[in-house]
């Protein structure tokens, strides 16, 4: 009897804990959401972030705050969003660099990137582009590498996300040479010094880099995808263009702190799928950028999360970069 008792007991429970889920999700949102992003404004994930909160705030009624903690590599968005209360009210907008490089570019974080975060959904994948100042002799992928191959650690090439540096560093391993890299916190503050001609090159995501080089203020030497971009056609892949094998890209995707009730998770993974395949963000950044609208479950970002920080540490280590 007294196992009976114990079961009607955790069944009543269990049946309470779920209606209180449910009537969670039901009233979520009540008041406004902040999307965090982790790199300065201006940057890609900003620009997604920004286009994102139109199509959900409109269909939630709610003001989507998009607020930039940008710096160290993505710790102190990340750091903020694992730290915040878990009711949904708090989104990181992060991707490979915060939840798949940065755990093998450093020995120890300020956040765990699997268990203090709930995976919400991939919001985008996308190329880079290999950019260099308009005055640099180099006008190939082909001519950059013979440069660097004559005159080894002489040019250097900057990047602003782990993303931006893997590209470099994976340039390095797959053409044989030797460039020096200059770290900056953003991929928009790195391209500023590309243009002002104090660092070399930079690979770049092609939402900040391709604006450039159609105003010409950068030379496009290769894009690093495995086909062209739509974008501009007339740009070879760094593959083509003689460094064989080279491909390589990023991916946005959202997370909410650790114990976010699943029936939260669940509407925002919704409100988010649905915003990324809207008709304004599509306009305001997928189109113009270039970048897929690739969405997810949440249990499949945590299978494409893992299956990417395995890949990146395998980059990494064949860099032999030693995590700082």
């Amino acid at each position: 009897m007294k196992k009976f008792f114990r079961g009607l007991q955790w069944a009543l429970a269990l049946a309470s804990w779920a209606l209180v889920q449910g009537a969670a999700a039901q009233g979520f949102p009540e008041r406004p959401i902040t999307f965090v992003v982790p790199f300065a404004a201006g940057s890609g994930t900003d620009q997604l972030a920004r286009a994102l909160a139109v199509p959900v705030g409109a269909a939630t009624g709610q003001a989507v705050i998009v607020e930039n903690k940008g710096g160290a590599n993505g710790f102190i968005a990340s750091q903020y969003v694992a730290r915040a209360a878990p009711d949904g009210y708090t989104v990181l907008i992060g991707g490979v660099t915060t939840h798949a490089a940065d755990e093998h570019l450093f020995k120890s974080l300020p956040y765990d990137p699997v268990n203090d975060f709930e995976p919400l959904t991939l919001l985008g994948t996308g190329g880079q582009i290999m950019v260099v100042n308009p005055k640099f002799p180099a006008k190939t992928v082909a001519e950059f590498v013979a440069m660097a191959k004559a005159q080894p650690g002489k040019y250097s090439f900057a990047s602003g996300s782990s993303s931006s540096r893997m590209a470099g560093e994976l340039l390095q391993q797959l053409a044989g040479i030797k460039l020096l890299h200059v770290p900056y916190k953003s991929n928009s503050l790195a391209i500023a010094d590309v243009l002002g001609g104090q660092v070399d090159m930079i690979i770049t995501d092609t939402i900040t880099g391709l604006p450039q080089v159609k105003a010409g203020t950068l030379r496009a030497l290769g894009v690093s995808g495995s086909r062209r971009s739509p974008l501009a056609p007339d740009i070879p892949t760094i593959a083509e263009a003689g460094v064989k094998g080279y491909e390589i890209g990023y991916w946005f995707a959202a997370y909410a702190p650790a114990k976010t009730p699943p029936a939260v998770v669940a509407k925002l993974n919704k409100l988010l799928v649905d915003a990324v395949h809207s008709e304004s963000a599509r306009a305001a950044f997928f189109g113009p950028s270039g970048v897929d609208t690739t969405t997810s479950s949440p249990e499949e970002l945590a299978k494409f999360q893992a299956t990417e920080s395995a890949r990146w540490g395998r980059i990494i280590s064949a860099a032999h970069i030693e995590p700082e």
